[in-house]
């Protein structure tokens, strides 16, 4: 191809007295396609090729490739730029949160309540507490209703109050757009939805329990008692969070991590401040970088690839970490976001990343089993691109250089043919 990258050695060839030859010099252009370098000059010849594509003469790319076993620097492009990271963010949240929390920890919603139970009446106010669960679903509000049931309670005379104290008011994120599908970020979920009061009540009804309560918000008393306690670790959250890049997921998550200093309401700014000290622990220094919000669904969100190769590094080293997150991430071929990329591909099964997409952008940042047995970390950022699946090829290709550059000989963006009638014809000769 035209841009194909090219070097220039110097073959010196020795005087020989046998054949009275004087020592000389000679430049000969050898084509990288053609010469098997050694590793690591053969990805890094294979990369300068693919970066003098025309898919970069109209958007942005940044780039940078981390050798873990070696401990060090493969490649690097445009490694400094302040890009957005659309849902790599996660990546961000899940190393702070496994670092800060653990992944034993509980995401908890509460059933309690005050008053007495005299002839099948509670007489008093029931609390629903909730604690940000994005995978409380209806068997979670069954146990809830069969707890009251166990109470003997038939009739609920009082209040029945949401306690959202929890979080901050606001239902969206700070940058969100207002046409996304965006989640609806409320402490007390049922079934992803922010209809937990009226749901229970419905429930409640439905299993011959009278409700004559008003539902209102309001604070917990310290002498509530507690009826149930429904919770999900981290670990559950994990797993769809990154293999499904569930957004509700990732805010919740942020939300706990920035819940766990004890303040109330928790607020996004410490969800950001709890980021930011994981950042430091990783060596993020001199980095221009911006955090918003845990799901990548934030305008306002910058990183920069180096940014980001600083967390794998820091996630690799960190066995408590490492074991849980590698397993999440979405493998190629196989599983989540990656499922249906790379399957004919070299790096089926090798590339364990997080995948981002939003408009105009797609990133895909984790960490790569080369097949001389290197582990990689890797962070590519496209950004200003028109067309998703062209920074998608320009990606999968790549993640195949770096799972095996012997084996990937000169990667081809793919070329979309234009259907006529005659291509058409053509193909249908073709298959007979």
């Amino acid at each position: 191809m035209k841009n194909k990258k090219r070097y220039l050695l110097t073959v010196i060839f020795a005087g020989c007295s046998l054949f009275g030859l004087q020592a000389q010099t000679e430049d000969v252009v050898l084509d990288t396609a053609a010469v098997r370098l050694p590793w690591p000059e053969n990805l890094q010849a294979r990369i300068d090729t693919m970066i003098s594509e025309p898919l970069f003469d109209y958007s942005q790319l940044g780039l940078m490739v981390y050798d873990l076993t070696a401990d060090s620097v493969l490649y690097s492009y445009g490694e400094k730029q302040t890009l957005r990271p659309a849902s790599t963010m996660k990546l961000l949240t899940a190393v702070t949160a496994l670092d800060r929390l653990g992944p034993s920890y509980q995401f908890r919603t509460s059933l309690r309540y005050t008053g007495t139970v005299v002839d099948s009446v509670l007489t008093g106010d029931v609390y629903c507490v909730g604690g940000m669960d994005p995978m409380f679903e209806t068997i979670d509000m069954n146990a809830f209703v069969e707890s009251v049931q166990r109470l003997g309670v038939k009739t609920i005379r009082g209040r029945m109050v949401a306690v959202t104290s929890f979080k901050e008011e606001p239902l969206l994120g700070e940058g969100w757009c207002w046409d996304d599908d965006n989640p609806q970020l409320t402490p007390l979920l049922v079934s992803r939805q922010d209809a937990f009061m009226s749901r229970f009540i419905e429930m409640l009804r439905a299993a011959d329990i009278e409700v004559d309560a008003a539902v209102t918000n309001g604070s917990l008393p310290n002498e509530a008692l507690t009826i149930c306690t429904r919770n999900h670790t981290l670990r559950e959250v994990l797993w769809p969070m990154m293999k499904d890049s569930d957004n509700l997921y990732a805010e919740s998550m942020f939300f706990q991590v920035a819940a766990a200093g004890g303040t109330r309401p928790a607020k996004a700014v410490h969800g950001r401040q709890a980021v930011k000290d994981l950042l430091g622990k990783a060596g993020v220094n001199n980095i221009q970088y911006r955090i918003t919000d845990g799901s990548g669904l934030s305008l306002y969100n910058y990183v920069t690839p180096e940014l980001m190769i600083r967390l794998l590094i820091y996630a690799y080293r960190h066995l408590n970490i490492f074991t849980e997150l590698y397993p999440s991430l979405p493998i190629a071929g196989q599983d989540g976001t990656l499922k249906k990329r790379m399957t004919e591909s070299v790096a089926n099964g090798r590339i364990h990343a997080k995948t981002g997409t939003v408009t105009g952008v797609t990133t895909l940042s984790g960490y790569c089993s080369s097949a001389n047995g290197h582990m990689l970390a890797f962070s590519i950022m496209n950004q200003g691109v028109l067309k998703i699946a062209d920074g998608r090829d320009f990606q999968d290709r790549l993640c195949a250089v770096m799972s095996d550059p012997n084996r990937f000989e000169s990667p081809q963006p793919k070329v979309q043919k234009k259907v006529t009638k005659k291509n058409k014809a053509k193909a249908k000769r073709s298959k007979k």
